[in-house]
């Protein structure tokens, strides 16, 4: 299960298509060319911009209720929807899908008339909508997947993964040198999990710089690693091993 502040999200007005004013068949056919070609643009764009907020065609979900049909949709995803995919996903207009995500944020948040305020939320994070476990449960949750499913990561992979996220980009040198040990084999099992990735080759040494990945920030509910929690307060202060009472002879 994932853990991972809601804000509005405003999008362009529904786009309108001018009337164009009808001409006498022959002056039609004595436009110019060029002229014709640029109506013929203008329509295209103006019309793929409408599409996008109407439904192309008759779709499985038109006689389910809306925000019904999204409940279910990001209950099974394992990443965050974007807005156009999840109306692509129902056939419904865009704004209507907008709307509909506004109304099960507020309902999972208890806010509409006799709503309970759920354990999950349903959250913006990275571009798209899905649905995380309240933080308010994080103790619970944390306590079952510890105690009823095997951790995925070693320890040792959670430490170099750590040293990635907030190194980065490093490369793997750098890494065994802080953890003193050899992560070859580590960030080859990272990497093939998704959770890191080669951010760009040194050219003088070869070596690869590595960068943790937008299924790292997924995994941990954050939208940037700008939220990743600081880590100055979680390191020793050096003062172990001093006696506090010692003073200059």
């Amino acid at each position: 299960m994932t853990t991972e502040p809601l804000s509005a999200e405003t999008l362009a007005a529904e786009p309108t298509v001018a009337g164009t004013s009808m001409a006498e068949p022959l002056a039609a056919e004595a436009q110019p060319t060029e002229s014709l070609a640029a109506e013929s643009l203008s329509s295209d764009v103006t019309g793929a911009e409408a599409a996008s907020d109407s439904p192309l065609a008759p779709h499985a979900a038109a006689d389910l209720p809306l925000e019904r049909a999204l409940e279910a949709i990001l209950i099974v995803a394992d990443e965050p929807q974007p807005l156009v995919d999840l109306a692509s996903a129902v056939g419904a207009p865009l704004r209507e899908v907008r709307q509909a995500i506004a109304n099960l944020v507020a309902d999972f948040d208890g806010l509409l008339a006799g709503g309970v305020r759920r354990g999950f939320e349903l959250r913006e994070v990275g571009g798209g909508w899905r649905i995380y476990v309240r933080t308010d449960y994080d103790e619970v949750v944390t306590d079952y997947v510890h105690t009823q499913n095997p951790a995925r990561l070693s320890p040792a992979a959670l430490e170099t993964l750590a040293v990635i996220a907030y190194k980065q980009p490093i490369t793997r040198g750098a890494v065994a040198a802080i953890r003193a040990v050899n992560v070859d084999s580590v960030v080859r099992t990272l990497a093939g999990r998704g959770l890191i990735t080669e951010v760009f080759t040194d050219s003088e040494t070869g070596a690869i710089h590595y960068g943790t990945t937008d299924l790292l920030l997924t995994q941990l509910g954050l939208n940037s690693l700008d939220e990743l929690p600081p880590i100055s307060p979680l390191l020793p202060d050096g003062a172990d091993g001093f006696d506090s009472d010692l003073r200059p002879a």
